[in-house]
């Protein structure tokens, strides 16, 4: 159960093009797996930014010296997040966490590959560790655009049995995208299961490859998610559920982790026509 807490800013420090900022807070570190995320209120009082900004969660301690612990990874790219980051240590954030349904664990080993698009590696290294304790291989691919706009690749690098870097301009690693090399990485590595976490084309990307190996595929979608609870709609996209049937379900609530070859990539912003519920030409 997600709970909002007044957290402590413990750490705040640029990691590349990145922030990583380590909060404690009461309790809203119970219950996090890999692929939840939190909400964090940004701006300060009275301010005119009242919609929340949505992070992948990094780490989670339930207990340690300071209480609960939840470390998240942000990009500042916009006034909210810019804001955030600016923030010093000592700072009281107002957090929802954990949110979202994570990924889903295989019940019995697998080799498992875990792909990720600049800072959606985030929750990589925790994923891996979960997989890794359930006896799985764990391999991944980490891309960017260029190399400033990779995280964590020194611990996953150790984690990982492969591990493969792309970057577009080739400033480390093979130049072009993750999805240029899934092919051979999960042919050599038998994978069964792909994870995935980064900017939307990229997912599309790596569903496709995933589903054309015959390998399953989960994906944590990057929608905008302005509640984080459901209740504003800004973050639906069609996907197909176990009945064939397309619904525009809530990334927040819903996902953000979603089966890739359910989701349907092409018309995601849209309503598809022979989605439930939508709206019919010529209907009254």
């Amino acid at each position: 159960m997600a709970v909002q807490v007044k957290a402590t800013l413990l750490s705040n420090r640029r990691v590349g093009s990145y922030h990583h900022l380590v909060l404690s807070g009461a309790g809203f570190a119970s219950g996090v797996r890999p692929g939840h995320f939190a909400a964090i209120a940004v701006g300060g009082d009275n301010t005119p930014m009242v919609l929340r900004r949505a992070f992948s969660i990094h780490r989670a301690t339930e207990m340690t010296a300071k209480g609960s612990v939840v470390e998240l990874v942000v990009s500042a790219h916009g006034p909210g997040t810019q804001w955030l980051v600016a923030q010093p240590v000592g700072a009281i954030l107002d957090v929802v966490a954990p949110l979202g349904r994570p990924f889903a664990l295989p019940r019995d080993p697998v080799n498992c590959l875990l792909v990720a698009g600049g800072y959606g590696s985030a929750p990589m290294a925790y994923l891996a560790e979960e997989l890794i304790a359930r006896g799985c291989q764990v391999d991944m691919i980490f891309g960017a655009s260029t190399e400033s706009k990779l995280f964590d690749t020194l611990e996953c690098k150790r984690l990982a049995r492969y591990f493969e870097i792309t970057t577009d301009d080739g400033s480390i690693g093979t130049k072009g995208r993750v999805s240029d090399v899934m092919p051979e990485m999960m042919k050599r590595a038998e994978t069964a299961v792909v994870y995935a976490c980064g900017p939307m084309p990229m997912l599309q990307a790596v569903a496709k490859v995933s589903a054309q190996l015959g390998a399953i595929s989960q994906t944590a979608v990057e929608e905008s998610m302005a509640c984080g609870i459901g209740v504003c709609m800004t973050c639906v996209l069609p996907v197909i559920g176990d009945d064939g049937v397309t619904r525009m379900v809530r990334s927040c609530v819903d996902g953000p982790v979603f089966r890739g070859d359910r989701v349907r990539w092409d018309a995601v912003g849209t309503v598809p026509s022979d989605a439930y519920g939508a709206p019919q030409s010529g209907g009254h």
